[in-house]
């Protein structure tokens, strides 16, 4: 006798909510990175110093080091849906306010300084609100293919830099800034259709501390994230390697364009030919894992592996001909789209969704110490040592920091990064 029970379908990735907040994404991420290259372009352009232009980067930077955690704290207690579609209507106006005073051809540093603060608060508040919301809208065993479309989305802003330059020279910044304020409203506009019900929000009520207070309660729910990390030793080892990364990475950016434009004739080139590698491989390995799933069992192994390994590549490469570079850059890409997805995919289907916000605001703010930690340490070390020693060493000491706290920690990140999601 035959049995009626059919195999269970997978629930669809591509859901109404889920293409709203994909569309959206792309267009606000276009926009925001056609307009931002050129706005450092500006502000050197304008001043000829490089101290206002630090002062520029330190100005949108700065608010990373502070907002995320107190964002995260708010945003497990409000709608995230509609903090990410309020923060890009402000946007839009802020970046349509400024397209009209730069068209009159006035310009104030101080002024455009304060502009980028602001900026640089709403991007830190609106980063975690997106990263809490995502996972949402991601239906059951999709974690992987809906990551791996989120890393190739962040890579393709890599491509309008190039773009940027170009119509920066052709028509100036004003006109850019105004095409991102169209296309932040255009994607403020399509987040509010999304329909999803935000349960946890109910769920924080019943845990709200009575005649606490705002601030109160605030500053509890900050120090509940921490305290989270300590309970949850899996997410705490992940969040400590990231933050060492970091460092390393910082360092990284910081001496290897120099290290280029030093030893290469038209250096700046080359850099973006084999960093371009880089790019392309994360484009590649993010189409792998959309159409791949990596077996669960094994993600925990695969992923050590690869942070070993890219770190190994990065410690080397520029001691390499420039085509082994571009070869070990490639391979690189898809060890790093490889290494987010896992992490991505496993941390977020794993805290509850009343935590994502505080988790996600700890995880941004040690993200980003260590990776301003490291962008000071590069400029320190790079004052007495060459530029491949350093990457050597920092290099090396990431794949032992991964061996040391990921590895070590195999008892509690193999059962995160392991589970069925």
């Amino acid at each position: 006798m035959q049995s009626d029970k059919r195999p269970t379908l997978p629930a669809p990735l591509w859901t109404r909510d889920f293409t709203i907040i994909t569309v959206g994404s792309v267009i606000s991420m276009l926009g925001n990175a056609l307009s931002g290259f050129a706005m450092s372009l500006m502000v050197l352009d304008i001043s000829k110093s490089t101290l206002l232009y630090a002062i520029y980067l330190m100005m949108y930077t700065g608010p990373q080091l502070i907002m995320p955690i107190l964002g995260g704290a708010v945003l497990d207690r409000v709608s995230r849906k509609k903090m990410i579609y309020t923060l890009d209507f402000i946007s839009a106006g802020l970046y349509a306010i400024m397209a009209g005073v730069l068209a009159t051809g006035w310009f104030s540093f101080p002024l455009f300084a304060a502009y980028c603060f602001l900026l640089g608060s709403i991007e830190s508040v609106y980063q975690v609100a997106y990263q809490s919301f995502y996972p949402l809208l991601i239906t059951e065993g999709n974690y992987q293919k809906a990551y791996s479309i989120a890393s190739v989305l962040e890579t393709t802003t890599a491509f309008m830099v190039p773009v940027s330059t170009f119509l920066y020279n052709l028509i100036g910044l004003s006109p850019l800034l105004a095409a991102n304020a169209v296309c932040f409203f255009a994607a403020a506009v399509m987040e509010t259709r999304i329909g999803h019900e935000e349960k946890y929000i109910e769920t924080q009520k019943e845990t709200a501390l009575k005649d606490a207070g705002r601030f109160g309660q605030l500053t509890a729910d900050i120090r509940e994230g921490f305290a989270y990390l300590k309970v949850e030793k899996g997410l705490m080892a992940v969040v400590a390697y990231f933050a060492v990364m970091a460092m390393c990475d910082g360092v990284t950016q910081v001496i290897t364009l120099p290290y280029f434009k030093n030893h290469y004739n038209n250096g700046e080139y080359v850099f973006i030919i084999v960093i371009g590698m880089m790019v392309v491989g994360r484009m590649i390995g993010g189409m792998i894992h959309y159409k791949t799933v990596l077996p669960a069992a094994h993600r925990y192994v695969i992923a050590l592996t690869v942070y070993i390994t890219i770190s190994l590549f990065q410690a080397v490469y520029l001691f390499l001909p420039i085509p082994v570079m571009m070869i070990l850059c490639f391979a690189d890409g898809i060890g790093g789209v490889t290494s987010y997805t896992i992490r991505e995919s496993a941390t977020q289907s794993y805290v509850p969704d009343e935590m994502k916000g505080r988790f996600n605001g700890v995880f941004h703010l040690l993200f980003m110490v260590g990776a301003l930690a490291g962008e000071l340490l590069a400029g320190v070390l790079a004052t007495w040592l060459p530029e491949r020693p350093i990457m050597l060493v920092m290099m090396t000491f990431n794949a032992l920091a991964a061996l040391v706290i990921i590895g070590g920690a195999k008892k509690y990140v193999a059962p995160l990064y392991n589970r069925v999601q």
